[in-house]
Protein backbone atom coordinates (compact mmCIF):
# COMPACT_ATOMS: atom_id res chain seq x y z
CA UNK A 1 0.00 0.00 0.00
CA UNK A 2 1.51 3.29 -1.13
CA UNK A 3 1.18 6.19 1.31
CA UNK A 4 0.32 9.53 -0.31
CA UNK A 5 0.84 13.10 0.83
CA UNK A 6 -1.04 16.00 -0.75
CA UNK A 7 0.81 19.33 -0.85
CA UNK A 8 -1.52 22.15 -1.81
CA UNK A 9 -5.27 21.67 -1.45
CA UNK A 10 -6.67 23.91 -4.16
CA UNK A 11 -8.89 23.14 -7.13
CA UNK A 12 -6.65 20.64 -8.93
CA UNK A 13 -6.19 18.61 -5.75
CA UNK A 14 -9.90 18.72 -5.00
CA UNK A 15 -11.10 17.88 -8.53
CA UNK A 16 -8.50 15.35 -9.64
CA UNK A 17 -5.66 14.25 -7.40
CA UNK A 18 -7.47 13.43 -4.17
CA UNK A 19 -10.55 11.67 -5.63
CA UNK A 20 -8.40 9.71 -8.09
CA UNK A 21 -6.07 8.47 -5.32
CA UNK A 22 -9.11 7.66 -3.20
CA UNK A 23 -10.63 5.58 -6.00
CA UNK A 24 -7.68 3.17 -6.03
CA UNK A 25 -7.24 0.24 -3.66
CA UNK A 26 -3.43 0.17 -3.70
CA UNK A 27 -2.74 3.57 -2.14
CA UNK A 28 -3.97 5.57 0.82
CA UNK A 29 -3.84 9.30 1.52
CA UNK A 30 -1.87 9.74 4.74
CA UNK A 31 -2.33 13.47 4.98
CA UNK A 32 -2.46 16.99 3.57
CA UNK A 33 -0.63 20.28 3.89
CA UNK A 34 -1.82 23.68 2.73
CA UNK A 35 -0.81 27.13 4.04
CA UNK A 36 -4.56 27.70 4.38
CA UNK A 37 -5.28 24.88 6.87
CA UNK A 38 -9.05 24.99 6.41
CA UNK A 39 -8.62 23.55 2.92
CA UNK A 40 -6.63 20.60 4.24
CA UNK A 41 -9.15 20.08 7.03
CA UNK A 42 -12.00 19.93 4.53
CA UNK A 43 -10.30 17.28 2.39
CA UNK A 44 -9.30 15.23 5.43
CA UNK A 45 -12.90 15.27 6.60
CA UNK A 46 -14.13 14.05 3.23
CA UNK A 47 -11.47 11.49 2.29
CA UNK A 48 -9.66 10.66 5.53
CA UNK A 49 -6.07 11.30 6.53
CA UNK A 50 -4.50 13.86 8.81
CA UNK A 51 -3.65 17.52 8.49
CA UNK A 52 0.02 18.48 8.77
CA UNK A 53 1.05 21.79 10.29
CA UNK A 54 4.00 22.27 7.94
CA UNK A 55 5.54 20.97 4.75
CA UNK A 56 8.53 19.75 6.74
CA UNK A 57 6.27 17.68 9.00
CA UNK A 58 4.58 16.03 6.03
CA UNK A 59 7.88 15.22 4.31
CA UNK A 60 9.27 13.71 7.52
CA UNK A 61 6.37 11.26 7.82
CA UNK A 62 7.71 7.77 7.07
CA UNK A 63 4.29 6.46 6.08
CA UNK A 64 4.32 8.74 3.04
CA UNK A 65 5.98 7.18 -0.01
CA UNK A 66 4.87 9.66 -2.66
CA UNK A 67 3.43 13.17 -2.88
CA UNK A 68 1.36 15.27 -5.23
CA UNK A 69 2.60 18.85 -5.54
CA UNK A 70 -0.51 20.95 -6.26
CA UNK A 71 0.81 24.35 -5.22
CA UNK A 72 0.96 27.59 -7.18
CA UNK A 73 3.62 27.55 -9.89
CA UNK A 74 6.40 29.31 -8.00
CA UNK A 75 6.53 26.56 -5.38
CA UNK A 76 6.71 23.62 -7.80
CA UNK A 77 10.50 23.49 -7.90
CA UNK A 78 11.41 24.07 -4.22
CA UNK A 79 8.69 21.75 -2.91
CA UNK A 80 9.47 19.02 -5.42
CA UNK A 81 13.21 19.15 -4.73
CA UNK A 82 12.60 19.01 -0.96
CA UNK A 83 10.25 16.04 -1.40
CA UNK A 84 12.70 14.13 -3.60
CA UNK A 85 15.50 14.73 -1.10
CA UNK A 86 13.16 13.45 1.64
CA UNK A 87 12.88 10.17 -0.27
CA UNK A 88 9.44 10.67 -1.80
CA UNK A 89 8.32 10.00 -5.35
CA UNK A 90 6.75 13.16 -6.78
CA UNK A 91 3.83 13.91 -9.07
CA UNK A 92 4.06 17.65 -9.77
CA UNK A 93 1.41 19.70 -11.50
CA UNK A 94 2.29 21.61 -14.67
CA UNK A 95 4.16 23.68 -15.57
CA UNK A 96 7.09 21.79 -14.09
CA UNK A 97 8.69 25.04 -12.89
CA UNK A 98 8.98 28.76 -13.60
CA UNK A 99 12.41 28.53 -15.23
CA UNK A 100 14.40 26.01 -17.24
CA UNK A 101 17.16 26.05 -14.61
CA UNK A 102 14.70 25.16 -11.84
CA UNK A 103 13.22 22.38 -13.95
CA UNK A 104 16.67 20.99 -14.73
CA UNK A 105 17.47 20.96 -11.01
CA UNK A 106 14.27 19.00 -10.36
CA UNK A 107 15.22 16.45 -13.02
CA UNK A 108 18.78 16.20 -11.68
CA UNK A 109 17.55 15.74 -8.10
CA UNK A 110 15.21 12.93 -9.15
CA UNK A 111 18.11 11.21 -10.88
CA UNK A 112 20.44 11.61 -7.89
CA UNK A 113 17.89 10.40 -5.34
CA UNK A 114 16.61 7.52 -7.45
CA UNK A 115 13.03 8.70 -6.98
CA UNK A 116 10.46 9.18 -9.72
CA UNK A 117 9.37 12.61 -10.90
CA UNK A 118 6.22 12.82 -13.02
CA UNK A 119 4.55 15.96 -14.39
CA UNK A 120 0.75 16.17 -14.66
CA UNK A 121 0.45 16.60 -18.42
CA UNK A 122 -2.88 14.83 -18.78
CA UNK A 123 -3.63 15.75 -22.40
CA UNK A 124 -1.63 12.91 -23.88
CA UNK A 125 -3.71 10.50 -21.77
CA UNK A 126 -7.08 11.74 -23.09
CA UNK A 127 -8.79 8.88 -24.98
CA UNK A 128 -8.96 10.62 -28.36
CA UNK A 129 -5.33 11.66 -28.19
CA UNK A 130 -4.30 8.08 -27.40
CA UNK A 131 -6.37 6.76 -30.31
CA UNK A 132 -5.08 9.49 -32.63
CA UNK A 133 -1.51 8.49 -31.86
CA UNK A 134 -2.35 4.87 -32.70
CA UNK A 135 -3.90 5.90 -36.02
CA UNK A 136 -0.89 8.04 -36.93
CA UNK A 137 1.44 5.12 -36.23
CA UNK A 138 -0.36 3.00 -38.84
CA UNK A 139 0.76 5.42 -41.53
CA UNK A 140 -2.67 5.56 -43.18
CA UNK A 141 -2.67 9.36 -43.09
CA UNK A 142 0.85 9.56 -44.44
CA UNK A 143 3.28 12.21 -43.26
CA UNK A 144 2.22 15.12 -41.01
CA UNK A 145 2.80 18.41 -42.83
CA UNK A 146 1.24 21.06 -40.59
CA UNK A 147 -0.91 21.33 -37.48
CA UNK A 148 -2.89 23.67 -35.30
CA UNK A 149 -3.47 23.04 -31.62
CA UNK A 150 -5.58 25.23 -29.34
CA UNK A 151 -6.52 25.41 -25.67
CA UNK A 152 -8.75 28.26 -24.65
CA UNK A 153 -11.48 28.95 -22.10
CA UNK A 154 -12.87 31.87 -20.13
CA UNK A 155 -10.09 31.94 -17.56
CA UNK A 156 -9.17 30.46 -14.17
CA UNK A 157 -10.92 33.05 -12.01
CA UNK A 158 -14.17 31.08 -12.01
CA UNK A 159 -12.52 27.73 -11.29
CA UNK A 160 -9.65 28.50 -8.92
CA UNK A 161 -10.24 28.14 -5.18
CA UNK A 162 -9.33 31.84 -5.01
CA UNK A 163 -12.32 32.72 -7.15
CA UNK A 164 -12.50 36.17 -8.63
CA UNK A 165 -10.01 38.61 -10.06
CA UNK A 166 -7.65 38.29 -7.07
CA UNK A 167 -6.75 34.68 -8.00
CA UNK A 168 -3.06 33.69 -7.79
CA UNK A 169 -3.18 32.76 -11.47
CA UNK A 170 -3.17 36.50 -12.25
CA UNK A 171 -0.15 37.29 -10.03
CA UNK A 172 3.27 37.23 -11.66
CA UNK A 173 5.00 36.40 -8.39
CA UNK A 174 2.89 33.27 -7.88
CA UNK A 175 2.18 32.12 -11.43
CA UNK A 176 5.06 33.71 -13.40
CA UNK A 177 3.21 33.01 -16.67
CA UNK A 178 -0.47 33.15 -17.52
CA UNK A 179 -2.45 31.35 -20.21
CA UNK A 180 0.77 30.12 -21.82
CA UNK A 181 1.81 28.36 -18.61
CA UNK A 182 -1.67 27.23 -17.63
CA UNK A 183 -2.87 26.01 -21.04
CA UNK A 184 -0.11 26.44 -23.60
CA UNK A 185 2.27 24.12 -21.79
CA UNK A 186 -0.34 21.35 -22.09
CA UNK A 187 -0.38 21.76 -25.85
CA UNK A 188 3.40 22.02 -26.05
CA UNK A 189 3.63 18.62 -24.39
CA UNK A 190 0.80 17.16 -26.45
CA UNK A 191 2.04 18.23 -29.86
CA UNK A 192 5.64 17.02 -29.46
CA UNK A 193 4.26 13.66 -28.26
CA UNK A 194 1.58 13.45 -30.96
CA UNK A 195 3.86 14.25 -33.91
CA UNK A 196 6.74 12.31 -32.31
CA UNK A 197 9.17 15.12 -33.03
CA UNK A 198 10.95 17.91 -31.20
CA UNK A 199 10.14 21.59 -31.63
CA UNK A 200 13.31 23.42 -32.65
CA UNK A 201 12.14 26.91 -33.63
CA UNK A 202 9.39 29.27 -32.44
CA UNK A 203 7.96 32.70 -33.22
CA UNK A 204 5.33 33.98 -30.83
CA UNK A 205 3.03 36.79 -29.78
CA UNK A 206 2.14 36.72 -26.09
CA UNK A 207 -0.04 39.47 -24.63
CA UNK A 208 -2.60 40.59 -22.07
CA UNK A 209 -5.65 41.59 -24.07
CA UNK A 210 -8.60 41.69 -21.68
CA UNK A 211 -8.20 40.29 -18.17
CA UNK A 212 -8.27 42.72 -15.26
CA UNK A 213 -7.25 42.22 -11.63
CA UNK A 214 -9.13 43.22 -8.49
CA UNK A 215 -7.98 46.83 -8.98
CA UNK A 216 -9.38 46.82 -12.53
CA UNK A 217 -5.86 46.98 -13.93
CA UNK A 218 -4.50 44.59 -16.59
CA UNK A 219 -3.34 41.36 -14.98
CA UNK A 220 0.39 40.85 -14.49
CA UNK A 221 0.60 37.81 -16.78
CA UNK A 222 -0.50 36.94 -20.31
CA UNK A 223 -4.09 36.02 -21.16
CA UNK A 224 -3.39 35.11 -24.81
CA UNK A 225 -0.58 33.53 -26.82
CA UNK A 226 -0.27 32.76 -30.52
CA UNK A 227 2.81 30.74 -31.45
CA UNK A 228 4.28 29.43 -34.69
CA UNK A 229 6.29 26.23 -34.19
CA UNK A 230 8.71 24.32 -36.40
CA UNK A 231 9.78 20.76 -35.67
CA UNK A 232 13.14 19.12 -36.31
CA UNK A 233 11.78 17.19 -39.31
CA UNK A 234 10.15 20.28 -40.81
CA UNK A 235 6.57 20.08 -39.55
CA UNK A 236 5.06 23.55 -39.09
CA UNK A 237 2.11 24.48 -36.92
CA UNK A 238 0.39 26.93 -34.62
CA UNK A 239 -0.21 26.72 -30.89
CA UNK A 240 -2.80 29.01 -29.33
CA UNK A 241 -3.52 29.49 -25.62
CA UNK A 242 -6.22 31.81 -24.33
CA UNK A 243 -8.10 32.81 -21.19
CA UNK A 244 -10.57 34.91 -23.23
CA UNK A 245 -12.66 32.27 -25.01
CA UNK A 246 -15.76 33.44 -23.17
CA UNK A 247 -18.39 31.71 -25.25
CA UNK A 248 -17.11 28.14 -25.16
CA UNK A 249 -13.96 26.16 -24.55
CA UNK A 250 -11.75 25.04 -27.43
CA UNK A 251 -9.36 22.16 -26.80
CA UNK A 252 -8.90 20.99 -30.37
CA UNK A 253 -5.97 19.81 -32.44
CA UNK A 254 -5.95 19.39 -36.23
CA UNK A 255 -3.26 17.51 -38.14
CA UNK A 256 -2.91 18.11 -41.88
CA UNK A 257 -1.24 15.08 -43.45
CA UNK A 258 -0.28 13.94 -46.94
CA UNK A 259 -3.24 11.52 -47.08
CA UNK A 260 -5.88 13.49 -45.20
CA UNK A 261 -6.86 15.63 -42.23
CA UNK A 262 -7.40 14.49 -38.64
CA UNK A 263 -9.48 16.65 -36.30
CA UNK A 264 -9.28 15.84 -32.58
CA UNK A 265 -11.80 17.18 -30.04
CA UNK A 266 -13.13 19.56 -32.67
CA UNK A 267 -16.64 18.03 -32.63
CA UNK A 268 -18.28 17.22 -29.27
CA UNK A 269 -20.10 14.23 -30.77
CA UNK A 270 -17.12 12.67 -32.54
CA UNK A 271 -13.80 13.27 -30.74
CA UNK A 272 -11.88 12.16 -33.85
CA UNK A 273 -12.88 13.02 -37.42
CA UNK A 274 -10.74 11.99 -40.37
CA UNK A 275 -11.27 13.30 -43.89
CA UNK A 276 -9.24 11.37 -46.44
CA UNK A 277 -7.93 12.62 -49.77
CA UNK A 278 -10.87 11.04 -51.59
CA UNK A 279 -13.28 12.99 -49.29
CA UNK A 280 -14.24 9.84 -47.38
CA UNK A 281 -14.96 10.66 -43.74
CA UNK A 282 -14.27 8.39 -40.77
CA UNK A 283 -15.61 9.20 -37.30
CA UNK A 284 -14.40 7.76 -34.00
CA UNK A 285 -16.47 7.86 -30.83
CA UNK A 286 -14.02 7.71 -27.96
CA UNK A 287 -14.03 9.31 -24.53
CA UNK A 288 -14.36 13.06 -24.11
CA UNK A 289 -11.61 15.22 -22.67
CA UNK A 290 -11.77 16.65 -19.14
CA UNK A 291 -12.94 20.23 -18.71
CA UNK A 292 -13.23 22.48 -15.68
CA UNK A 293 -16.98 21.85 -15.71
CA UNK A 294 -16.80 18.14 -16.55
CA UNK A 295 -14.18 16.41 -14.44
CA UNK A 296 -13.47 12.81 -15.43
CA UNK A 297 -10.59 10.51 -14.50
CA UNK A 298 -7.44 12.05 -15.97
CA UNK A 299 -5.29 8.92 -16.03
CA UNK A 300 -2.43 10.87 -14.42
CA UNK A 301 -2.80 9.33 -10.96
CA UNK A 302 -3.13 5.85 -12.45
CA UNK A 303 0.10 6.27 -14.42
CA UNK A 304 1.94 7.62 -11.38
CA UNK A 305 0.86 4.89 -8.96
CA UNK A 306 1.33 2.13 -11.53
CA UNK A 307 4.87 3.38 -12.17
CA UNK A 308 5.70 3.40 -8.46
CA UNK A 309 4.26 -0.10 -8.08
CA UNK A 310 6.29 -1.42 -11.02
CA UNK A 311 9.43 0.46 -10.08
CA UNK A 312 9.55 1.98 -13.57
CA UNK A 313 9.90 5.65 -14.49
CA UNK A 314 6.58 7.15 -15.65
CA UNK A 315 6.21 8.03 -19.32
CA UNK A 316 5.47 11.67 -18.48
CA UNK A 317 8.73 12.16 -16.62
CA UNK A 318 10.48 15.26 -15.42
CA UNK A 319 12.42 15.30 -18.68
CA UNK A 320 9.14 15.47 -20.61
CA UNK A 321 7.94 18.36 -18.44
CA UNK A 322 11.26 20.14 -19.02
CA UNK A 323 10.94 19.72 -22.79
CA UNK A 324 7.47 21.30 -22.76
CA UNK A 325 8.68 24.16 -20.58
CA UNK A 326 11.56 24.87 -22.97
CA UNK A 327 9.01 25.48 -25.74
CA UNK A 328 6.96 27.81 -23.51
CA UNK A 329 10.01 29.78 -22.41
CA UNK A 330 11.20 30.10 -26.00
CA UNK A 331 7.79 31.49 -26.96
CA UNK A 332 7.99 34.05 -24.15
CA UNK A 333 11.48 35.05 -25.28
CA UNK A 334 10.28 35.41 -28.86
CA UNK A 335 7.38 37.61 -27.79
CA UNK A 336 9.65 39.79 -25.65
CA UNK A 337 12.36 40.24 -28.29
CA UNK A 338 10.36 40.05 -31.50
CA UNK A 339 12.80 37.42 -32.77
CA UNK A 340 12.50 33.84 -33.93
CA UNK A 341 14.01 31.64 -31.21
CA UNK A 342 15.93 28.43 -31.87
CA UNK A 343 15.74 25.84 -29.12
Amino acid sequence: MIGIGIIGCGSIAIARHVPEYHARNDCVIIGYYDPKPERAVKLAGQYGGKVFDSLEELLADREIDAVSVCTSNKYHAPVTIAALKAGKHVLCEKPIATSVNEAQEMVDTARKTGKFLMIGHNQRLAPAHVRAKEILKTGELGRILTFRTTFGHGGPESWSQDKGRHTWFFKKDDAFIGAMGDLGVHKADLIRWLIDDEIVEVKAYVATLDKKNEDNEPIEVDDNALCLLKSKSGIYGTLTASWTYYGSEDNSTVLYCTNGVMKIYDDPEFPIEITKKNREKVFYKVGNIQTNENQTASGVIDMFIDSVNRGEEPEISGEEGLAALRIVMACLESAATGKTITL
